[in-house]
């Protein structure tokens, strides 16, 4: 995987310190959770998860800056450059609070504003994702037991399985209506939310994941993987994801017909 290979492997050896942490505090009976401003909880292992990536990275990639959703952005301390790290260290802190097991690390490689290399780790389901861009998407347990994976062909929306976050975000931004329609439409619907809906699309397992909003640390590491299998990933608009964005991702032939749907 030139160009990418080493970058791959730091993401790996991150996740790594990061799965070691999460495992410790998951079902910890002392876990300290709070409440962010926006009224979102934080736990221990979030914060004790992003500092241990950041302190890696500054000894390992100087020149990169990184972007954390608990501390925020870091410019390189050797100065500034074209590359940017984005982390969540727990998407799913809910889940995770909750003891239920999907919940996962989040690792991107941004060049400019665009997401070149991206990682899910999932530690609790036993499973992580990995791709870079022009190589191909992978699932397995780690490198060395890896599967080269590839979204669904299903070309029809009433052979479709379709998969959401939750219903109250499409309500606040006058969408929900889209949703339930496309929904009703679907061979199936399910709600599994946060990074899985996204990886189960790229192995083809489901056929279209939508969300009203997320940040760039939420989507930043999906974005390779689902294009690298194939997929499709856009706002409503039909825009690369952004900072506070929707995100509609789909196998590629439903893109346009999932649009349509939700932009009623």
């Amino acid at each position: 995987m030139a160009g990418y290979a080493d970058d791959l492997s730091l993401a790996h050896l991150l996740a790594d310190t990061a799965d070691s942490i999460s495992m410790s505090r998951f079902r910890a009976l002392d876990l300290r959770v709070e409440s962010k401003p926006d009224l979102t909880p934080v736990s221990d292992a979030d914060t004790a998860v992003e500092q241990a990536i950041r302190s890696t990275l500054a000894r390992a990639r100087p020149r990169d800056g990184v972007l954390g959703e608990e501390f925020g952005l870091t410019h390189a301390a050797a100065g500034p450059g074209s590359r940017r790290w984005v982390i969540d260290p727990i998407d799913g802190t809910k889940n995770f609070v909750r003891g239920v097991p999907i919940w996962g690390t989040l690792i991107a490689l941004l060049e400019g504003d665009t997401p070149v290399a991206g990682l899910v780790s999932a530690p609790a389901l036993g499973r992580r994702w990995w791709a870079a861009r022009g190589h191909g998407a992978y699932a397995g347990k780690h490198q060395r037991a890896a599967s080269r994976i590839a979204v669904s062909s299903v070309r029809r929306l009433g052979d479709a399985s379709v998969c959401y976050a939750s219903l109250d975000g499409w309500q606040q931004i006058g969408r929900l209506q889209g949703l339930v329609d496309l929904s009703l439409a679907a061979w199936r619907s399910r709600a599994y939310g946060d990074f899985y809906g996204y990886m189960l699309l790229a192995e083809g397992a489901l056929d279209v994941m939508v969300e009203p909003e997320l940040s760039l640390w939420d989507v930043a590491a999906l974005i390779p993987i689902v294009q690298e299998a194939g997929g499709t990933i856009t706002d409503l608009a039909g825009r690369p994801p952004a900072d506070k964005s929707s995100v509609i991702a789909t196998n590629g032939p439903l893109h346009e017909t999932v649009l349509t749907a939700l932009s009623r």
